[in-house]
């Protein structure tokens, strides 16, 4: 059994997350960097650019897979609607997979990236570097009431969606 606890999880905020998308090409998420969007039947209104779409009801059975097609990611962001519930528990899931496929794997996942100190993170670095998997503080809907409408960063954006809030 695995001793990881939600109080293991390292959070990223959007700004931190906008700045690394930001430094790769237009219309593309830097290759090192994965983005894992757990919302359900809440999955309409708009996404993160580049991020996947993985149900929270099919973590079950797709968390292998994501541990195994991420592996040479050095930055696994998981969210939800707020990331309160379904985003910390996937990236809970997935350290805890990724722990027990390959428990000689080194995963950093704890404290809090605040704006600037991302700085240099989802760079490769040497051999041995820990992937990171955080959680995006407050989720999509934080994400959105600062960054929907910018389509560098927010696709399928439907702002009467959200005008109300979540």
């Amino acid at each position: 059994m695995s001793t990881l606890t939600l109080t293991d999880l390292k959070y990223i905020t959007p700004v931190s997350l906008s700045e690394q998308i930001l430094s790769s090409p237009p219309a593309t998420l830097p290759p090192n960097i994965a983005i894992i969007d757990v919302r359900d039947n809440d999955h309409i209104g708009g996404h993160i650019r580049g991020s996947t779409w993985v149900p929270s009801s099919e973590l079950d059975y797709k968390t292998p897979e994501l541990v195994r097609t991420l592996k040479d990611k050095d930055v696994v962001v998981f969210h939800c609607a707020l990331s309160q519930q379904r985003g910390p528990s996937a990236a809970l899931r997935y350290l805890r997979e990724k722990a027990r496929l390959d428990p000689e794997s080194s995963t950093e996942s704890k404290g809090v990236v605040k704006e600037g100190e991302g700085e240099g993170e989802g760079k490769k670095g040497g051999e041995g570097d820990a992937q990171k998997v955080y959680v995006l503080e407050g989720g999509f809907t934080k994400w959105q009431e600062r960054f929907g409408e910018d389509k560098r960063l927010t696709e399928g954006y439907q702002k009467d969606i959200w005008e109300f809030g979540y």
